[in-house]
């Protein structure tokens, strides 16, 4: 309420929607393009709660919030009712200087935060429907059931058409095309064939990639899996026709751009083509998934012939991974084959400690957590997650922090070792987390040992999971190892006034100024990032800097291409554009270093990044090239301005030489005591 409420009236400040172009947000402040600047209410907006400043600069009416710029950026379009509103450019190309894991992390959990309240919610539906049939509260067959339980699975049932929406957002696609694709992955025609009796051939029999054929796409055999609920397939085939859209664009006439460019899209892109494109979704994407799915499983059984613990072992500790990249259908093909065949299957119920071990790490998170964002995910998501619906877990929680999904991982493969050794069996499909018991009881012998050691196993995976979170992941709660939430938009420190007194936020993010922090850290000193003339911060042209609202500091005029690290630390924010680098020193201060003013405008244009966030680097390391005569050829000043964004904590911020006008780079520039 205290975003929207702020949102309300910054709206009401810029003069309005009518007034609004459009708006994006950068490192701390939202952009706003005006029809007119001179209706806007600039002193009021200054005198707002939550805003820090305003700045009319480079054809932008510029509020500054501070770090919940991301948080009131995301109300305020939803209150405005801006057409998407527009974000800091370039969010998918930003992990270019990321490793593939982060890179793929970065990926899945920007695709699936925009839609992970209705996630949760529909988890939480669904696990209240199947506790309510197993408690014979209510029946599969009455109409209050399928009602529910179409509200709670339909949203995962249809997924891949979410997905489509929020892939296409990421990968710069067109939306409703991504949503077209999601549609004919879920199309029933083509549900229906995967499960289909009449068999056209098949491919690679006798093999673990052993296909049968149902239908063919000119001529070409289409090896079918089910895409409902999947992810995987869906994210590769949005980003393929995110290439396929580009190469569209580029050949199609500018009068016929409007139907001509998602037309070929689509029909390269999905099985629907009438010409001679190439339907990748399903010739290509579908069967590389499917194999990849059979081939594992087939793994897994092998190593369950060899030793149940082993198997369990690497069942826990994989079984999220398979369900990230979809791969685990083929485990549940080779149960209902064993049930069929021998009336058990003994693979399957290897993972079921999995569900548990993730919950145990949420419930950790739940507790460690003072993100408010943060607490109102992560209770949905372990109420789901007892149900063994993990997804608002997985993709909203731990797999973002990276760390909490690999200490559930450990839990998992505990468990499912505990499972392999009970030596636990399913005689049938059963429910989800606690509802998949009863799928573990012999009808015959009844409520054994095996029954009693999966409930241990689930018992056991749910403590470890919290305890290894308790212990382990607290770095990575409110932040990624040591840095606060920043969405790539600002830095770790609280943004600090003139004067000293810095921006707050209440619980419900609300900003208000307080008092300064009388704790205060040790005596250190910076070395200078650039070489080049020092321009006291009061004379840079943006007000942000010049009145001190990010912190006290100085500013270089840059004679040289290279910002260098002022001292050992880690680094806190790389902004994608190259422009803004926040550094935490070993020593405890907290630096921003912002190349030029209004240079994210360039969209990276003349900046090379030599640095990722979370890299520790010392003192006098590279960290940005950048080009000075491209900068200022496009309009832009290089000025540097850096800023201990954590003054508060400091008695004083001043030059080590305080009659110098030039600096080299690496000699000493700051003193903080």
């Amino acid at each position: 309420m205290a975003y929207e409420d702020l949102s309300k009236k910054i709206i009401a400040g810029v003069g309005g929607k009518d007034n609004v172009k459009s708006v994006v947000h950068c490192t701390t402040r939202l952009r706003f393009k005006l029809k007119d600047e001179s209706v806007a209410h600039t002193d009021e907006l200054k005198d707002t709660d939550g805003v820090i400043t305003v700045v009319q600069s480079g054809g932008q009416y510029q509020v500054v919030i501070g770090n919940e710029v991301a948080d009131v950026y995301d109300t305020l379009i939803k209150v405005g009712g801006f057409a998407d509103g527009g974000s800091v450019p370039d969010d998918y190309g930003e992990d270019e200087k990321m490793s593939v894991f982060d890179r793929f992390i970065d990926l899945i959990s920007g695709i699936f935060t925009p839609m992970l309240g209705v996630l949760c919610a529909a988890g939480m539906i669904k696990g209240f429907v199947a506790m309510f049939v197993a408690f014979n509260w209510l029946s599969e067959n009455s109409g209050t059931y399928k009602i529910l339980y179409s509200i709670g699975d339909g949203f995962f049932y249809f997924l891949p058409i979410v997905l489509g929406l929020t892939a296409a957002k990421k990968f710069h696609v067109d939306q409703f095309i991504g949503m077209a694709i999601g549609m004919a992955l879920c199309y029933p025609s083509i549900v229906a064939l995967n499960s289909s009796k009449t068999v056209l051939s098949t491919l690679f029999s006798g093999s673990i990639f052993e296909s049968q054929i149902h239908a063919t796409f000119l001529g070409i055999p289409v090896v079918m899996m089910s895409y409902t609920s999947s992810v995987i397939p869906i994210i590769l085939a949005v980003w393929f026709a995110s290439k396929v859209q580009a190469f569209a664009k580029r050949i199609v006439p500018t009068v016929v751009k409007t139907f001509l460019v998602p037309f070929i899209t689509l029909l390269i892109a999905v099985p629907v083509t009438l010409l001679i494109a190439v339907p990748v979704t399903f010739l290509i994407i579908g069967p590389v998934a499917s194999w990849l799915s059979d081939g594992i499983s087939t793994v897994c059984v092998a190593i369950y012939n060899f030793s149940p613990i082993l198997a369990g072992l690497v069942m826990g500790a994989f079984w999220q991974v398979f369900v990230i990249f979809g791969v685990h259908w083929g485990f549940v093909a080779v149960m209902m084959a064993n049930v069929a065949s021998q009336g058990f299957d003994p693979i399957l119920g290897l993972s079921l400690a999995a569900s548990f071990a993730q919950t145990g790490v949420v419930l950790g998170i739940l507790l460690q957590t003072k993100n408010q964002k943060t607490r109102g995910i992560a209770l949905p998501a372990f109420i789901s997650g007892i149900f063994g619906v993990t997804e608002p877990a997985i993709y909203g929680l731990t797999l973002p922090r990276k760390r909490p999904f690999i200490l559930s991982c450990i839990a998992a493969a505990i468990g499912g070792g505990i499972i392999g050794f009970a030596g636990t069996k399913m005689y049938m499909m059963g429910g989800m987390g606690i509802f998949s018991i009863p799928a573990a009881i012999n009808s015959k012998t009844g409520i054994d040992g095996s029954v009693y050691g999966l409930i241990i196993a689930m018992a056991i995976a749910m403590v470890l999971g919290f305890a290894l979170q308790m212990l382990f992941g607290y770095k990575s709660v409110d932040g990624n190892d040591k840095q606060v939430k920043v969405d790539a938009t600002a830095t770790t420190a609280e943004p600090v006034m003139a004067g000293g007194a810095s921006v707050e936020t209440t619980p419900t993010g609300a900003a208000t100024k307080v008092e300064p922090d009388v704790t205060y850290n040790a005596a250190t000193n910076l070395s200078s990032p650039e070489t080049g003339e020092i321009v006291p911060l009061s004379e840079v042209k943006d007000e942000v800097f010049s009145s001190g609202a990010m912190g006290k500091g100085v500013a270089i005029e840059p004679t040289d291409g290279t910002l260098y690290a002022p001292a050992d630390g880690e680094i806190a924010l790389v902004f994608p554009t190259g422009h803004a680098v926040g550094l935490n020193t070993s020593d405890g201060a907290e630096i921003l270093m912002h190349i030029g003013m209004d240079t994210v405008e360039l969209e990276g244009k003349g900046f090379e990044t030599l640095v990722q966030k979370g890299e520790t680097v010392k003192a006098g390391q590279p960290l940005v090239k950048f080009d000075i005569d491209a900068i200022k050829a496009a309009g832009y000043p290089v000025t540097t301005p850096i800023v201990v964004t954590n003054s508060k904590n400091y008695h004083e911020v001043k030059l080590a030489f305080p009659n110098a006008k030039d600096v080299n780079a690496t000699e000493p520039l700051l003193q903080l005591n």
